[in-house]
């Protein structure tokens, strides 16, 4: 029997995405669209793994369905690890992906190519209300470019330059970033976790 699992997520792009690189992997789930009324989790924690875990909790616990989250982010060496959680409202509002890569790449205008190093991390979570919580982490090395390329992502996607690439992850098909981002680093550790039940 397949099980349900709400995706906890608004963000249209993210479930496209995770669907995508579960159901490369085999993972016999269908992903339950986040209802209406489910509670928004505000970002609270210090950590992705914190994020994430205290997402899929909340919507376990609202829905009564097993839940994956993730939390997301850049972290640039330049910035001392910033953005890091506060990726998504780097700029002051939540999912103003416009505002928060222009203030990026406002604060490394001057950082010369040799200190443009940043990662891109993500912690998905799982957990099945009253039987088990799960996390898993990916972590993609790359640089930052100096103008956004590229439409093929979203978030930081097109200032952001894989370690051994020369293509931002917005310009790589989706295949060829589901293969080697963080989100895909991730969530195939998870389908691995959910596979193994």
């Amino acid at each position: 029997m397949t099980e349900r699992v709400v995706l906890a997520t608004r963000n249209s792009h993210k479930v496209d995405e995770v669907r995508r690189i579960l159901s490369a992997h085999g993972v016999d789930i269908e992903i339950v669209p986040l209802p209406d009324d489910a509670p928004d989790v505000a970002e609270t924690e210090t950590t992705f793994a914190g994020n994430a875990l205290l997402k899929a909790r909340a919507i376990a616990e609202a829905t009564g369905l097993a839940a994956i989250a993730d939390d997301s982010g850049l972290c640039v060496d330049a910035l001392n690890g910033m953005p890091g959680v506060l990726s998504a409202r780097w700029a002051g509002r939540h999912g103003d992906d416009v505002a928060n890569l222009q203030l990026v790449l406002g604060q490394m205008a001057d950082v010369p190519d040799g200190r443009r190093d940043a990662q891109f991390v993500c912690a998905a979570a799982w957990v099945v209300p009253g039987e088990r919580e799960q996390f898993v982490e990916g972590v993609l090395e790359g640089t930052l470019a100096h103008a956004p390329r590229g439409s093929n992502g979203f978030g930081y996607d097109p200032i952001f330059v894989p370690l051994g690439y020369a293509l931002t992850t917005a310009e790589l098909r989706p295949d060829e970033k589901d293969a080697i981002s963080h989100r895909g680093q991730a969530f195939r550790a998870l389908a691995q976790v959910m596979a193994s039940r």
